[in-house]
């Protein structure tokens, strides 16, 4: 299989590309990233512009598409600078590999994610999904974790302080509001890559659990 990766740098798509490279089944990884990384076997990661995206590449035609890309409020600086991140990029490439005749898109979104939602976050999340799901994919799987766990480039203290308590409580705290660790959520999106299903899938935060 010839797998599509977006936001391998980011938390969780760094154990998308980690795990995807090892797959036996999987025979190539198109990684389109800023800036360059270091090479690897089974990797093309060419160096893009995501505000200027080249609809001619060849290599948006591919077996999947698993979408990681998402940032904070905080490094974005803006409410438009988030929506463009988390919601016009992974569109745009969702509209892109689905010209290119790319039958299948995996989508990191977030819990409770909902268009009509309130709180800004989660109403950009559900505007990603709904948005996607028009696009018109033979197979969608929309993967909803809670608090996310594992090793960040930055830090965040509240983040980090609500692992702290629910990691404290785990055997009484519902699975749906557990942490789920990045590798965990990787493997569920790679998984729905590689055995996709037709339609539109969504997978709670309660089946990423350890």
């Amino acid at each position: 299989m010839k797998l599509l990766v977006l936001g391998s740098t980011g938390l969780v798509g760094r154990h998308v590309l980690a795990q995807a490279l090892a797959h036996p089944h999987v025979d190539k990884v198109i990684a389109p990233v800023r800036r360059p990384i270091e090479a690897q076997p089974k990797l093309f990661a060419p160096v893009v512009d995501f505000d200027a995206l080249p609809a001619d590449a060849p290599w948006w035609q591919a077996d999947a598409v698993i979408c990681a890309l998402g940032t904070t409020m905080r490094i974005a600086g803006s409410e438009d600078a988030f929506r463009r991140v988390d919601h016009d990029y992974p569109l745009a490439a969702a509209q892109l590999a689905h010209a290119h005749g790319t039958p299948t898109y995996v989508l990191n979104s977030s819990t409770n994610a909902d268009r009509n939602a309130r709180v800004f976050y989660l109403r950009v999340k559900g505007e990603t999904e709904h948005d996607i799901a028009q696009v018109g994919f033979r197979s969608l799987t929309l993967v909803r974790p809670g608090l996310i766990e594992g090793d960040r480039d930055e830090f965040r203290a509240g983040e980090r302080i609500g692992i702290a308590v629910l990691r404290a409580f785990g055997g009484v705290v519902p699975k749906r509001w557990r942490t789920n660790p990045a590798d965990r959520i990787a493997a569920t999106m790679l998984d729905a890559a590689l055995d996709p299903q037709a339609g539109v899938h969504v997978i709670g935060s309660e089946r990423m659990t350890r």
